[in-house]
């Protein structure tokens, strides 16, 4: 009778099961549609954000929907027979219906002792699913405010079924206290099971600040706290006494935080207190006082602590009495969260950074949500105490929601205060209050500056309230506008710290994958390790047996020892210095001219550069004697090519390319008696004709340390016929040779590729 009234079942049973219904897409739409489409419907049926009875069995559907969709085996199987191969064809409502039919006959599967029916397991878990992308785009960002405690599952999987009642305990308990739970099922998201290096179900691991560290222990309530509480940071919490409590609190300072302490008679630190300190401690310093220990008790006296009632206290500027205080029998997550979101920053916060600039000084967004920021530049020191003690008292008497006052120290941000301050003489030296409102995200800001400085007596305090009674009416009153560039982060750890920290995340990270992690993952390190370990001591084998095979042979002589240490050493010169040895006995220097101009620049082969002097008709002859002494050692190198220009035909060529060149002023007073323009004699051009840029060489003053005006050198230094006569040692020759003094040294950075390029759009004709 059963077996005849299934198929009637089916038959009156609703429609099958149709992703493509599901996700509101057609069959021939492509993956980015259907990925869109799943965003877009998860983000609506997500049980976090939809409160609808049905949502949970909504977002279940988009995602069995999109899983079947998004695999392109999975989808042409439902598309040929309806079926994705995982029995989509018995839907869920068509089981619903016959468990119910077969209910009325007393079989059930429990008959079976069956217990992978998802009718009969706990749905608790499927709040927590987590998927690829949800994982990547919010829980990995997410991470770095709280710690996530994540379980990676699958179908027949009895250890799953096992330690359900202990997770599902744990997991409401610390999703209490503010630590994030995720559960991953390894069928439907085996990328993401892959991603976090789960080979395996059950596993468990815990995630933060974007790090994966996994859970090796006995599946029981206490070692889960304690892994989570573990993946803390062991410098959350100060235990604090009646010795440091000064210390701590005058740390505010130095922080520029708001400090908080917590009363309680538990001898450890709570977990919630420590999930709490995590998540909020780029803003807040906290301490932890426990009231049952010798040593608090001046500490519990001096601010009237109950002892039986834990108690929160924020500390802000002034340490002898508490910005805020919160009392309750148990501290609830929620009852911290809306204390200290509204202590997060001091009365008189320090601008340090950009960000902290963004959050105090939020851009404006409407007429109706403008915030105003009072800004007192001041200095360090005791010389500046007095004018920040009377801002302060200012700002706590007129604390608004539309106001915020901060601070800034000029020296330490001075980009900033020039940008408001003009650099004006009144104001150096001396304090300055500045309101400003920010216009958009790229630093535009509106501002006014009080008239004179800031010295904080009754009058400064008139004009500067007088100021924000008439902005509340005329927002206009804010009339400058100026651009300020990004804050220094002030409080960012030093360059040798991070790296020292990098270097322990490091260490740790492979300490714990050498010994936790699967071996699948480890084999290709160790296959490298070894490998290493292999070449290195085969290696050392090798030369001990050759060593030891030489020492049979006699030693050689002294003379002949000596002559082969000298032959090894003239060996090794020659092959150091062969890429540098010239291979004439001259230097080659070929005039640039429109003949050869295409040749020797426009169609230079890639690779080469021409080195080009700069000289005039009366400079011709010292110039060149000079300049071929200074290159001639790279005269070697095939790639650069040596020619002269002659600034009396190819002046305003010259003049087009220095407009590329950043800071290539000429050198200044220096001026050709005839025409009056600018001395260029002396300039080195290195152009690079097939990527278009050139180098250049300035020539070197003639007062500069290190010329040499009383030598002459002599050009006979080359090996080569003196054909061009003798060089002049006239004052005048020497001082137009030291122009060039010092070129071989740009020549060896020009080698280097360390030298500044200037590029152009095309090569200027040579008229």
């Amino acid at each position: 009778l059963l077996l005849l009234l299934l198929p009637a079942l089916a038959a009156a049973a609703p429609g099958e099961f149709d992703p493509y219904r599901v996700l509101g897409v057609g069959r021939s739409s492509s993956q980015a549609d259907i990925k869109k489409a799943y965003k877009r419907l998860a983000r609506e049926w997500h049980p976090d954000k939809n409160k609808d009875p049905g949502a949970e069995d909504k977002f279940i559907q988009i995602s069995k929907a999109y899983e079947i969709l998004s695999n392109e085996e999975k989808r042409a199987n439902f598309d040929r027979y309806g079926d994705a191969g995982e029995s989509q064809g018995f839907s869920q409502q068509q089981h619903r219906q016959f468990h119910r039919f077969h209910d009325g006959f007393y079989f059930d599967e429990s008959f079976f002792h069956f217990p992978f029916n998802s009718e009969r397991r706990d749905t608790s878990d499927e709040k927590y699913l987590l998927h690829f992308s949800h994982y990547i785009n919010e829980i990995v960002p997410d991470s770095f405010k709280k710690p996530y405690l994540i379980k990676i599952t699958s179908d027949w999987c009895f250890s799953c079924i096992h330690i359900e009642p202990v997770w599902k305990e744990v997991a409401q308990e610390l999703e209490a206290l503010g630590a994030g739970i995720g559960v991953v099922h390894a069928g439907y998201e085996r990328r993401l099971a892959h991603h976090l290096g789960a080979h395996s179900t059950p596993t468990l691991l815990g995630l933060i600040n974007g790090k994966i560290t996994f859970f090796h222990n006995a599946v029981v309530r206490e070692n889960l706290r304690q892994f989570v509480e573990n993946l803390l940071p062991g410098n959350l919490v100060e235990k604090i006494t009646d010795k440091n409590y000064i210390r701590f609190l005058s740390d505010w300072r130095k922080d520029n935080k708001p400090h908080v302490l917590l009363f309680d008679h538990m001898p450890v630190v709570p977990l919630l207190y420590k999930l709490t300190a995590f998540a909020y401690r780029d803003y807040l310093s906290f301490g932890y006082v426990y009231v049952g220990l010798r040593g608090t008790e001046e500490l519990s006296s001096q601010y009237n602590i109950n002892v039986y009632t834990p108690t929160m206290m924020i500390f802000k500027e002034h340490i002898d009495r508490p910005a805020d205080v919160v009392q309750a029998r148990e501290m609830k997550k929620q009852l911290i969260d809306d204390f200290l979101s509204q202590n997060k920053f001091l009365m008189v916060a320090r601008l340090t950074s950009q960000r902290l600039f963004q959050e105090l000084c939020p851009v404006k967004k409407s007429h109706r949500q403008r915030k105003h920021c009072v800004v007192l530049l001041t200095g360090e020191g005791e010389k500046f105490a007095e004018a920040y003690e009377a801002f302060l008292t200012f700002a706590v008497a007129n604390t608004k929601d539309t106001l915020k006052f901060v601070h800034i120290y000029s020296d330490r941000q001075p980009e900033f205060a020039d940008a408001l301050l003009m650099d004006e003489e009144k104001y150096r030296g001396r304090s300055a209050v500045v309101i400003l409102e920010r216009r958009n995200n790229a630093g535009k800001i509106a501002y006014k500056a009080l008239e004179e400085a800031w010295q904080g007596s009754k009058e400064d305090n008139f004009i500067l309230l007088d100021l924000l009674d008439q902005l509340r009416t005329d927002p206009g009153l804010l009339s400058s506008e100026t651009v300020v560039a990004d804050l220094n982060d002030e409080l960012a750890p030093m360059f040798l710290i991070r790296w020292f920290y990098s270097t322990l995340d490091y260490i740790s990270d492979c300490w714990d994958s050498l010994f936790h992690s699967n071996w699948r993952e480890m084999m290709p390190l160790l296959s490298l390790l070894f490998s290493a370990l292999f070449i290195l001591f085969g290696t050392v084998i090798v030369q001990a047996f050759s060593d030891s095979s030489d020492t049979r042979d006699s030693p050689p002589s002294g003379k002949e020892e000596t002559a082969a240490k000298m032959e090894k050493n003239d060996a090794s010169f020659s092959k150091e210095s062969n890429s540098r040895i010239p291979k004439k006995g001259f230097v080659e220097v070929t005039e640039l001219t429109d003949i050869n101009y295409t040749s020797n620049l426009v169609r230079l082969r890639p690779g080469h550069m021409n080195v080009v002097l700069i000289l005039s008709n009366s400079t011709k002859t010292p110039l060149l004697q000079k300049f071929a002494l200074e290159v001639y050692t790279f005269t070697g190198s095939s790639s650069l090519h040596f020619s002269f220009l002659s600034l009396d035909k190819h002046r305003e060529w010259l003049e087009y390319l220095l407009e590329f060149a950043q800071d290539a002023a000429p050198i200044p007073n220096q001026y050709d008696k005839h025409f009056l323009e600018r001395d260029y004699t002396g300039y080195v051009l290195a152009l690079n004709g097939h990527k278009k840029y050139f180098c250049l060489f300035k020539p070197h003053k003639s007062g500069d340390e290190g010329g040499t005006p009383g030598s002459c050198e002599d050009y006979d230094a080359l090996q080569h016929a003196e054909a061009r006569g003798k060089s002049s040692c006239s004052p005048g020759s020497r001082s137009i040779k030291n122009k060039l003094h010092k070129l071989s040294f740009w020549m060896e950075r020009l080698l280097e590729g360390s030298l500044q390029r200037f590029y152009i759009p095309s090569w200027p004709a040579l008229d």
